[in-house]
């Protein structure tokens, strides 16, 4: 899993200072890291509106307009999954994490060791939280969380991947697709994956979802399916 790191601050060498550890950090860990630098709280919460999906936020808290802490707040509305890290030269606004859950505050000048204790702890963090599939297309990486996916379709050499909102098409095997999915993705037909979390009804030769999706299934698999879903739920 390629791991979202946005760092924020309005000071550019601070920024790609942190941004510098983070990479040591990747690379010694062994991880994968998708780092993104915004000058401003302003410019990423702009990104954000179009792209939640982001792991990790290095948050300086004294920047211009918006401060770190607002843009946390508008942040934790509607995310408890993201890791908030808050950078600052400025121990008194500590307490305010609190109002965020923010996971650490590291005073400036960042010290390699805390750095990578804090992104240690956010992993780990992540790890227990949702799990999410890497999709790419038109040389972008979406991460999609698994509980979020309907059900998935094989079309030549192409899967499709298909949300209660958004479809995905990118070029890769269902078989490959099927290793990144947890159990409770049930492969129903030679072309078809479905979510059990979101199967209504069963019926012989295709299965309907909560959204009114018909998913096809094989001769005899209804039965199959039945039992998946009273043990998985």
């Amino acid at each position: 899993m390629a791991y979202r790191v946005a760092i924020c601050d309005d000071s550019k060498i601070d920024a790609e200072y942190v941004k510098q550890i983070l990479c040591r950090w990747a690379k010694d860990r062994g991880a994968d890291v998708c780092p993104e630098v915004f000058p401003s709280a302003e410019s990423f919460l702009w990104k954000y509106e179009e792209d939640q999906l982001w792991d990790i936020l290095l948050l300086d808290i004294e920047m211009g307009t918006m401060d770190g802490v607002t843009l946390a707040k508008r942040i934790r509305k509607g995310n408890e999954a993201a890791q908030i890290v808050f950078i600052t030269g400025f121990p008194d606004f500590m307490a305010e994490g609190y109002e965020v859950s923010a996971l650490h505050y590291l005073l400036k000048p960042v010290k390699s060791d805390k750095l990578y204790a804090v992104l240690d702890k956010a992993v780990n963090n992540l790890a227990k939280k949702e799990k999410r599939l890497a999709i790419s297309f038109d040389r972008e990486t979406e991460y999609v969380p698994l509980d979020k996916i309907t059900y998935i379709e094989a079309q030549k050499q192409y899967v499709v991947v298909r949300t209660e909102t958004q479809e995905y098409c990118m070029k890769t095997s269902l078989a490959s697709t099927e290793k990144d999915l947890d159990e409770y993705f049930f492969r129903c037909q030679r072309s078809f994956i479905v979510n059990l979390r979101y199967v209504l009804r069963i019926g012989n030769d295709h299965v309907i979802l909560k959204n009114g999706a018909e998913v096809p299934i094989s001769r005899g698999m209804a039965q199959k399916i039945g039992k998946e879903i009273i043990r998985l739920f």
